[in-house]
């Protein structure tokens, strides 16, 4: 699995998985640093940078350093192109 399509997508509403935590859910929001996740209807906000997360992307789960995470939706498209 390519990991350019799921960096340059939207996040928001993707299931995620925060590796190395009890932490499971909805993305719901993002900002340049942050996730914010759903997980039984609670929200938290998790730190990108310092996390790695195993994401559902196009019926696959895909692992993926939170440091390639950081940034708003159209700065990440920038680094990739």
């Amino acid at each position: 699995m390519d990991k350019a399509g799921l960096l340059k997508g939207e996040l928001i509403g993707l299931n995620v998985k925060v590796l190395g935590k009890n932490i499971e859910g909805r993305i719901i929001d993002e900002t340049k640093n942050m996730l914010m996740i759903e997980q039984d209807l609670k929200k938290k906000k998790i730190i990108k940078s310092s996390n790695e997360f195993e994401v559902e992307f196009k019926n696959q789960k895909v692992k993926i350093d939170g440091k390639l995470l950081v940034g708003r939706c159209e700065e990440r498209i920038k680094k990739i192109w």
